[in-house]
């Protein structure tokens, strides 16, 4: 009687500088050009200072992440950290669902905005640029993990140089807006005020959601060599790299002469500097929609994956073809998805609630840590190469359902 061959297991090809410009290309996106200006309209010279804030809030969460990856290296994450911590299937199933649905999303918004992006230099129908862009990042997903995130690398590359070329060519706005900032800092303490309260915390809301992406990370942790090694590296260092940018550039723009011009500060210094109406920004976004849509479909794929060797979704969903060592069926479902979603769907609408979608994650997978590190003897979690402080997750986790209620008001009033 023939033996049945073992399951195909995924590729393990993604090593400590491919993680984390995977992290960045998730995190450094086209956005950050026109979310500074928001930033810098509601804080004024304390946008720098609001980043800085985002950015440890985020880090609660992030340092949670990294513990859990190192405990369960696998992927469908999140899905896998609330069913092991919370002990509740069907929380875990809509997790996944939740992380899945922000990731197409996510990529449809990108690829319909890719039209736009392309008519600076050519004028297309959209039908036909979404459903090319879709296709082609689909068959390059599927193409192998490898390839897909070498592609991805080199995108990240680009859009890190040009924000680096924008500090660069604004370089003498920097000590003016450290300056800025230290005098607004003076003045909020001499005299505060509801109305700096308030911009601040819409600051630091909206910076906040710069930094969201890591999380992608953790589920690609079945590629990566040495996962409990690298993921936690690879998450901090994605982390603290974000943060320098964003720093650097919000400095550039709050002391800019030409920042408060338009919505989209980082354009117009680019453009004032270059005296390119426009193609400069227009060549980065293309570079980050490309990136962003194929990061997310990778993503959204592999939580299916996961969720399949899980046993909460088809096992076909779960299949990894021998050849390109991806799990295609899934692949292919999720970009077949991403294009009816981009076609045919108001996906703008949609787009605002993948944010409080993943407050929400973040919330439930610091409270799914908090019960893991309570647990003792037979029911005790697996040994974490990356441990936090208690206090980590607790501050993850109010950090994260305070954001979601915040954005919640913010949408009521």
């Amino acid at each position: 009687m023939a033996s049945i061959p073992p399951p195909v297991a995924l590729k393990r090809s993604l090593g400590l500088t491919l993680l984390t410009l995977y992290g960045l290309g998730v995190m450094v996106g086209a956005g950050i050009y026109v979310l500074v200006g928001e930033v810098a309209a509601a804080a004024g010279a304390l946008a720098p200072f609001a980043f800085v804030l985002a950015a440890v809030l985020t880090a609660f969460s992030a340092l949670s992440y990294a513990e859990l990856s190192t405990r369960y290296p696998v992927s469908a994450g999140e899905a896998v950290y609330v069913a092991e911590g919370l002990r509740q299937r069907w929380l875990a199933s809509l997790v996944g669902l939740m992380i899945i649905a922000a990731g197409i999303v996510s990529s449809a918004v990108l690829a319909r905005g890719l039209v736009g992006y392309t008519a600076t230099f050519i004028v297309l129908p959209s039908a036909p640029v979404i459903i090319a862009i879709v296709t082609l990042l689909t068959l390059l997903a599927v193409w192998g993990i490898a390839e897909s995130v070498l592609v991805a690398a080199i995108a990240t590359v680009v859009e890190v140089a040009a924000l680096v070329f924008i500090v660069v060519v604004a370089a003498d706005d920097i000590a003016p807006g450290f300056a800025a900032m230290g005098h607004a800092l003076g003045e909020a303490v001499r005299a505060p005020s509801p109305d700096l309260a308030a911009g601040m915390i819409t600051a630091m809301i909206l910076a906040f959601f710069a930094f969201i992406g890591f999380e992608d990370m953790v589920n690609v942790a079945e590629e990566v060599h040495e996962p409990g090694r690298t993921l936690p590296r690879a998450i901090l260092l994605t982390l603290v790299i974000t943060t320098v940018l964003y720093v650097l550039v919000s400095l550039v723009v709050v002391a800019s002469p030409v920042a408060v011009a338009g919505g989209a500060p980082l354009a117009l210094i680019a453009d004032r500097a270059l005296e390119s109406s426009g193609a400069f920004i227009a060549l980065v976004a293309i570079f980050a929609v490309i990136n962003g849509g194929l990061i997310q479909i990778v993503m959204a794929s592999r939580v299916l994956y996961g969720m399949a060797n899980q046993g909460w979704m088809p096992a076909w969903l779960g299949v990894v073809n021998a050849r390109t060592r991806t799990p295609v069926a899934a692949t292919v479902l999720v970009g077949g998805v991403v294009l009816v979603a981009a076609l045919a769907l108001p996906v703008a609408a949609l787009a605002q609630a993948t944010s409080f979608i993943l407050l929400l994650v973040y919330a439930l997978v610091n409270l799914s840590l908090l019960r893991l590190r309570r647990r003792r003897g037979a029911a005790a979690a697996p040994r974490a190469r990356f441990t936090v402080p208690l206090v980590v997750p607790v501050l993850g986790c109010v950090g994260s359902a305070s954001l979601a209620l915040a954005l919640v008001l913010l949408h009521l009033v």
